[in-house]
């Protein structure tokens, strides 16, 4: 019922944090704020697709 879903930081750093999410309840896209430590600040998060090799 869970799907795995990737959070991209939009300061462009790369840095990312992977959580799961209920499709069934949750149809848009998940943003949060969480801490980003290579520009030291809470940006927000964007769910973005999963890399290719974590498809299985």
């Amino acid at each position: 019922m869970r799907e795995k879903v990737r959070l991209v930081s939009s300061a462009g750093t790369g840095y990312t944090y992977y959580t799961t999410k209920n499709k069934t309840r949750t149809t848009d896209k998940i943003q949060k704020k969480k801490y980003d430590p290579k520009v030291r600040k809470h940006v927000v998060f964007v769910e973005n697709k999963m890399p290719s090799h974590a498809a299985k």
